[in-house]
């Protein structure tokens, strides 16, 4: 979950490095560093902290210009996060310096073996382990660096994606990945190395993203050569044409990315349903449905795995497809699916959802059904990503570059992606009427314009966040198409604001939650007009009896459940079906506002990263 950065060049390396390690920052923040080489002088700057921190403290330490660097921006696994354990991490013999994201899992007989060879470590990380492997290698057997990297990797286990640098070969940077993501960025004499290609953006639009077991030497006045780290054999680089852009991944005049990105909703969801969706023809086309119908058409059933954000967007899919498509769904937590021997098979359909397209419990997923012989159909934001290249079709989301940490309209693209697919598989198998199918596209394609009418909740938002900034706990509680929503909607306010929530299906509340309710206690719930509005307003009864504070999300006009709350957010009416996309919004901005109040960082929450690339 680490980021990584490197140059190798004609231009000052620095300023590159630390602009793209703030673009990176969504990877991990509790600690960063930086290396400069000028040819002659090798220069080393880390410090706890996010990459400002390291800015003030390389003005102390950096006394060099360079064309070449590498830079690491660190979400901790092996110590804790101090200076000490940050990267770069450099050999014994200080020759050789690394930035790693990932684990090295036999990292301790590696260390032992290596301290009754001589070596000693002052850090507490994997990684230094696995820079001194390299060099002993090197030594042990006088290989080149790129020859060396590639042995000590085969003799490693775990994930890695590696920036090495050796001051003896000056004119070449080692990179190679397995589980994590890197990027190669080609411009006219000058390499970018990245963990995605936002560091790089505005010098070079090609890129060449690793596949796992490749490693490259990357050398100035050199073709780039890529190498299979398992048997050397050489691999054809496959450069692609970047499809963002700087606009995408900057402010834009908002406080937050997190709220720039709410409020980009109306615009991605209409990105994604875009080229796919003609309502007035009544067609769903999507290549990767299209091309493989009937294998959907004659699944036994589909099974959806994916992590946090993705697996409510999961749920809401469930629920969407069995509707619609009639076809049984599961939906599996990836990490869990992996480990419980599941059975699959041949005549599964596994969708894995992911808005990075590298979550390493996914991947591993889709790997686990694949070798069962089930056909994998991938979601995914981000083109090029490992689970784009690793499932067998798949469709992206066009939400554009999302930097804040907690999802949100990864959610919502995730929903529209998901929804079309399933009306696509309802009228295929003739499982929804002609008239209704209708209705549903026509409505899917009014969204966006709904979803901009939600967001001028925002002031409602804000002033009901004034009053809860401060509870400790708080309830979300939704039915059918809207219990993932209250899942969701909880998970949004753990995630930013640090305050406990927990999402329930409205009916469940009286299996325990409803012993916690008190005039302290904020329950959130979703109540719009469509689906089971009467038990929900029920639900709200049991509240009010018991001194709880009701915040209600209802369809504009509710007039009942507005007797009943304490406060009221009001979104314009839809299909039951379709409401996920409107009722999500008043909870995201809530959210925010809350976490804005309490003196939260938004974008950067703690312990959290965007990408979860290691288990």
């Amino acid at each position: 979950m680490c980021g990584i950065v490197g140059y190798i060049g004609h231009r000052e390396a620095y300023p590159i490095v630390i602009k793209g390690l703030k673009r990176l920052e969504y990877r991990g923040y509790d600690s960063a560093g930086l290396l400069l080489f000028d040819g002659e002088n090798l220069k080393i700057s880390k410090t706890k902290g996010k990459v400002s921190d390291l800015e003030e403290r390389s003005a102390l330490d950096i006394t060099i210009n360079g064309t070449i660097g590498i830079g690491h921006t660190r979400w901790a696994t092996h110590g804790v996060p101090n200076d000490v354990n940050s990267h770069p991490h450099v050999s014994n013999s200080g020759d050789i310096c690394i930035v790693h994201n990932g684990i090295i899992e036999n990292y301790e007989p590696l260390k032992k073996e290596l301290i009754k060879r001589g070596y000693t470590f002052s850090s507490d990380t994997d990684t230094e382990v696995l820079v001194n492997l390299i060099e002993e290698v090197q030594k042990k057997e006088n290989l080149k660096l790129g020859k060396a990297v590639q042995i000590a990797l085969n003799q490693v286990v775990g994930a890695y994606a590696i920036c090495v640098f050796d001051k003896k070969k000056p004119n070449e940077i080692i990179v190679a990945r397995l589980g994590s993501p890197l990027a190669i960025g080609v411009g006219e004499n000058e390499f970018f190395i990245a963990s995605d290609a936002t560091p790089f953006i505005e010098y070079t639009s090609n890129a060449i993203y690793l596949e796992d077991e490749e490693m490259a030497i990357v050398r100035l006045d050199k073709t780039l050569k890529i190498r299979k780290i398992k048997d050397d054999t050489l691999v054809d680089p496959y450069i692609q044409e970047l499809q963002m852009n700087l606009e995408q991944i900057e402010k834009g005049g908002y406080d937050h990315f997190m709220l720039k990105e709410i409020y980009e909703q109306p615009n991605v969801i209409k990105d994604t349903y875009r080229g796919r969706l003609h309502a007035n023809t009544g067609i769903i086309q999507m290549s990767g449905v299209e091309d493989n119908l009937e294998k959907f058409l004659n699944a036994d059933r589909i099974i959806i795995i994916a992590c946090g954000t993705s697996w409510h967007a999961g749920l809401v899919a469930e629920y969407v497809i069995e509707e619609f498509a009639r076809i049984p769904v599961e939906v599996e937590y990836a990490s869990e699916f992996r480990y419980r021997n599941p059975i699959i098979t041949t005549k599964d359909i596994v969708i894995a959802i992911s808005q990075s397209g590298e979550t390493a419990d996914t991947l591993a997923a889709i790997k686990l059904a694949k070798e069962k012989g089930a056909f994998v159909f991938g979601v995914c934001n981000v083109v090029g990503s490992s689970i784009s290249r690793e499932t067998h079709a798949g469709a992206y989301t066009h939400a554009g570059p999302e930097i804040g940490v907690a999802s949100t309209k990864a959610f919502t693209t995730q929903i529209t992606v998901l929804t079309m697919i399933a009306l696509r598989l309802a009228k295929a198998k003739g499982s929804l009427s002609t008239s209704d199918y209708f209705r549903y596209l026509q409505e899917l394609e009014l969204i966006p314009e709904k979803v901009a009418e939600a967001l001028k909740t925002n002031e409602v938002a804000k002033t009901i966040a004034s009053i809860y900034k401060d509870a400790p706990n708080c309830l979300y509680l939704g039915r059918g198409y809207n219990f993932p929503v209250a899942l969701e909607g909880a998970l949004k306010l753990k995630e930013i604001s640090y305050i406990h929530a927990e999402g329930y299906p409205a009916a469940e509340m009286k299996h325990g939650p409803i012993a916690l309710i008190d005039e302290k206690m904020p329950v959130i719930v979703i109540a719009p007009k469509q689906g089971h509005y009467d038990k929900v307003v029920s639900n709200i009864q049991e509240i009010k009896s018991r001194s709880g504070k009701i915040i209600a999300i209802v369809t504009k006009g509710d007039s009942q459940v507005k007797e009943l709350a304490d406060h009221v957010i009001e979104i314009p009416e839809t299909f039951d079906a379709l409401s996920p996309l409107l009722t999500t919004i008043p909870l995201q901005l809530l959210s925010y506002h809350i976490a804005v109040m309490r003196g939260c960082n938004v974008d950067q929450p703690r312990n959290l990263a965007k990408s979860v690339t290691v288990e």
